[in-house]
């Protein structure tokens, strides 16, 4: 498992996921583990590396 650090989009304190990369492509939707927001995560690993990944509100 891979561990990520990054600023919540809600509440901005910075919080951590475990990222799995042996799935190269992600996509789903966690909770902010401060102020249980959603967020949808995106994640792509390469090489077992990440390689990119965004953090976003499910606000419009």
């Amino acid at each position: 498992m891979y561990e990520h650090f990054f600023q919540c989009p809600y509440c901005w304190e910075e919080i951590s996921m475990l990222l799995d990369p042996s799935v190269v492509t992600q996509k789903y939707v966690e909770d902010c583990e401060v102020c249980c927001n959603p967020i949808e995560i995106e994640a792509r690993f390469e090489d077992g590396e990440l390689q990119t990944f965004e953090a976003h509100s499910l606000e419009q």
